[in-house]
């Protein structure tokens, strides 16, 4: 039975979209059977599939929504080890039927507060849906101090934070405006590592 991965959080511009595309085809290039399912009615993961070239690695994709969901990811789950959910942002309840459907609720951050705000209403569905939930910092700037302070005060709230964060590097953005993950368009690069290392950290909570 496939590991299924919702990638969620209320608030828009979080990179939800840019996280799930680059894991799934990390975990592919891992060695992975792996879905993706586009839940968002924004359908950002739609277009970016839509661009990925012929000879691209291969992904099962669905564009199921409300009720359509648990049903997809089922059908999705037999043929895959991971499935990985893009969901609405925002906590209604399209995103609580996919939370619903999966094992772990991925919550990405950029570090700032206003994220760490709207991050508890993401938190309060997955607990309420009794979904196991982890936490990455996405966007981080190559200087400052945000990102520190925001992993210091997740870490203490005991809040499941995953030592795998994103940059905030073009690479992401280039590699999703040609429907490629990181690992695909730049493997030797440093955004790659940092996909990998997502999907090395997913993996391990599979296990």
């Amino acid at each position: 039975m496939a590991f299924v991965v919702a990638v969620a959080q209320r608030k828009g511009g979080a990179g939800k979209s840019t996280v799930a595309a680059n894991l799934a085809v990390a975990l592919v290039e891992a060695g992975a059977r792996v879905a993706l399912a586009d839940t968002d009615p924004q359908a950002t993961l739609t277009r970016w599939h839509g661009l990925r070239p012929k000879d691209a690695a291969p992904l099962a994709f669905e564009s199921p929504s409300g009720w359509r969901v648990p049903q997809a990811v089922t059908r999705l789950g037999k043929e895959a080890d991971f499935v990985v959910l893009d969901t609405p942002p925002h906590a209604d309840t399209d995103s609580r039927v996919a939370m619903r459907a999966a094992n772990l609720v991925l919550i990405p951050l950029q570090p700032s507060m206003p994220d760490v705000w709207a991050m508890e209403a993401t938190l309060e569905v997955a607990a309420a849906e009794g979904r196991a939930v982890a936490l990455m910092l996405n966007r981080v700037p190559a200087q400052g101090r945000a990102a520190q302070d925001v992993a210091a005060a997740l870490v203490g709230r005991k809040l499941p934070l995953l030592p795998s964060p994103f940059g905030n590097r073009t690479a992401f953005a280039a590699a999703f405006a040609e429907g490629l993950g990181v690992v695909e368009s730049a493997p030797r690069g440093q955004a790659a590592v940092e996909a990998r290392a997502l999907a090395e950290a997913i993996q391990r909570e599979a296990s």
